[in-house]
């Protein structure tokens, strides 16, 4: 499994929120390259960014930064935040981008995300970002229909198959993941995904690690890489990558 340190950038900084909630932020560098440089300086072998202006506003606000970043770092680095349109997908990829990852697009505009999965396959992710038990968009303030199992296999159905997927509820929290959740979701992906929510200790990414999930592809860590909870070093051991 791969550890994906988060580089999570609102108003130009490095920021972690607690459930998904604007208005509880925490700067935890005025520079998001910064950040990210540490986090490779320390061995990460990948990056995930997400504009969070972007994801709130729905049109990416933080591009300067996303630049500085694929250009400065020799790491591959995935993308979102206010992606809803082909022009602003194929604008982050032309910059070095990876891997973009879709949320309220792959919802709201189901051609778009067709058009994005045909033009660019495998470098297309969709976001399923989960709170109180139902998939957030738009900037985690409005929630749809269905049961995230459901949709994740609708996604699949619409050739959706590597996905990124958050518990918001937990996620900031620092108090771990569900285990038995992850295992469904894994389950449900027609292909991969990439977990994030509520890891607080390198024990809860040994326990991801055992559950022995071939869907599961990765681990995205944000506040306790920065809270010094546990090294980037030690996070890569626990997962095995």
């Amino acid at each position: 499994m791969r550890l994906y340190p988060a580089i999570d950038i609102f108003d130009g900084h490095a920021v972690r929120l607690v459930k998904g909630d604007f208005a509880a932020r925490k700067v935890y560098d005025e520079d998001p390259l910064s950040a990210a440089s540490a986090w490779v300086a320390d061995g990460a072998q990948q990056l995930h960014v997400v504009d969070l202006d972007g994801a709130k506003d729905g049109v990416p606000a933080n591009i300067e930064h996303l630049r500085r970043i694929v250009r400065e770092l020799p790491v591959p680095v995935q993308f979102g935040g206010g992606l809803r349109s082909l022009s602003a997908i194929e604008a982050v990829l032309e910059l070095g981008v990876e891997r973009v990852v879709l949320g309220t697009a792959a919802f709201a505009d189901e051609p778009l995300l067709a058009s994005a999965l045909a033009r660019w396959p495998g470098r297309v992710l969709v976001s399923v970002d989960v709170r109180e038990g139902r998939v957030a968009t738009h900037g985690w303030t409005e929630t749809i229909d269905g049961n995230a199992e459901e949709i994740i296999s609708q996604l699949a159905e619409r050739g959706a198959r590597q996905l990124v997927y958050t518990n918001v509820d937990r996620d900031g929290m620092l108090d771990g993941p569900d285990p038995q959740e992850v295992r469904r979701v894994a389950r449900s992906a027609a292909e991969s995904v990439i977990y994030s929510g509520g890891i607080g200790a390198f024990t809860d990414l040994e326990a991801l690690a055992a559950l022995g999930e071939p869907a599961l592809e990765g681990v995205i860590v944000g506040k306790a890489l920065y809270e010094r909870r546990f090294t980037v070093a030690e996070a890569r051991a626990a997962l095995g990558e």
